[in-house]
């Protein structure tokens, strides 16, 4: 007779079904189904982990060329214009300013022009 380790493959599936908690119909209860599911779910979220970075850059970027045109400069002069002055701050806190603290960008693009 050939030993087969029923708890160890019951609590593999277990596991993976745990993950599959909360999805609709055929994929939270039947096993193929709801493996298929999972992996494909962490497919998703190891490849957007990368494309959620290129998002948030490129809010950024319009963040900040929204801020410089106030001021009659393009997102690329001014970033041109930083890289020469010597000024090095990154995109994700120039956003930030020129959302939310006028003041501070409005006094960063004087510095530059």
């Amino acid at each position: 007779m050939r030993s087969v380790n029923h708890v160890a493959s019951r609590a593999k599936r277990k596991k993976m079904m745990k993950h599959a908690k909360g999805y609709f119909g055929r994929r939270k209860n039947v096993w193929t189904v709801s493996k298929n599911a999972v992996e494909k779910g962490w497919q998703y979220a190891y490849r957007d982990r990368k494309v959620k970075k290129r998002e948030f850059r490129s809010l950024w970027i319009q963040r900040i060329n929204a801020g410089a045109r106030v001021y009659g400069m393009s997102y690329s002069q001014f970033m041109g214009k930083l890289a020469t002055a010597g000024i090095e701050i990154n995109r994700k806190v120039l956003a930030d300013l020129a959302m939310n603290e006028p003041k501070a960008f409005k006094a960063i693009v004087d510095k530059v022009k």
